[in-house]
């Protein structure tokens, strides 16, 4: 596997586990538009981590798991929102690393991208 894909893939499984191991950090962003239990779409979002975990690990399904990934990174990208928000009030410590959640978006969808091609 190359060596891209190969950390990509597993980036988004160790993510995708957290969800369920960790899941508090990641229900508190989950943003309040959303319908339904905030666990719920944190193991909704772990699930879908580990299937394109599993999708960009295969060479058959790299390409679609490439894009699938650049699409997950863009969809979370509210939360990060959130946080930021929800952290604006927070120690320098924790607001840097809320604010920097934001433009870390663009090199993962990057790199997923890169994994696709």
């Amino acid at each position: 596997m190359r060596r891209d894909a190969a950390a990509l893939a597993a980036f988004l499984g160790t993510t995708g586990v957290l969800h369920f191991v960790a899941p508090k950090p990641f229900d508190s962003i989950v943003p309040r538009a959303l319908p339904g239990s905030p666990r719920t779409w944190t193991h909704l979002s772990g699930v879908a981590e580990l299937a394109v975990a599993a999708a960009v690990a295969h060479p058959r399904t790299r390409r679609a798991g490439g894009l699938a990934a650049a699409a997950l990174f863009a969809a979370v990208f509210p939360a990060n929102v959130k946080m930021a928000i929800d952290w604006r009030h927070a120690s320098p410590a924790r607001r840097a690393v809320a604010y920097g959640r934001l433009p870390l978006q663009a090199p993962l969808i990057a790199w997923a991208l890169r994994v696709a091609r």
